[in-house]
């Protein structure tokens, strides 16, 4: 609808989500599920892990499973977090190095889950789209 309605660059190449909080959680499991549409994804403190039992071949329907492929087709995995909330999506960006897949994490120095965080993690991420 929107390549129809808008003048955009059409393709998977040219599209990302994003989203903060619960939204950035609904982001993971949207655009993980649909790798044929996104090549750009990011979560400003929200994700798909970090809780424990993150196990690469089955986690996210397996989308990490085979690391190569998914570095291929995403460009951007972007996670970001204010200092003060946890160590949940630090630990989940580590989970996902060791496993082999490309992410950027970006920790807001000093705040928390709040507006600030946000604005912060969207200044990084932004630059990173569509190159």
């Amino acid at each position: 609808m929107v390549e129809r309605t808008f003048r955009v660059a059409p393709g998977r190449e040219n599209r990302a989500m994003a989203g903060l909080s619960m939204g950035g959680a609904q982001t993971f499991g949207t655009a993980l599920a649909h790798l044929d549409k996104f090549a750009y994804i990011g979560g400003f403190s929200g994700s798909s892990g970090g809780r424990g039992g993150f196990d690469p071949k089955t986690s996210n329907g397996g989308v990490f499973a085979d690391a190569a492929v998914f570095n291929k087709q995403v460009k951007v995995l972007f996670l970001g977090i204010g200092s003060a909330e946890g160590p949940g999506t630090k630990t989940f960006s580590d989970q996902l190095t060791q496993a082999g897949i490309k992410n950027v994490y970006y920790e807001s120095p000093g705040t928390a889950h709040e507006w600030l965080t946000w604005r912060r993690c969207f200044k990084e991420f932004a630059p990173r789209l569509f190159r």
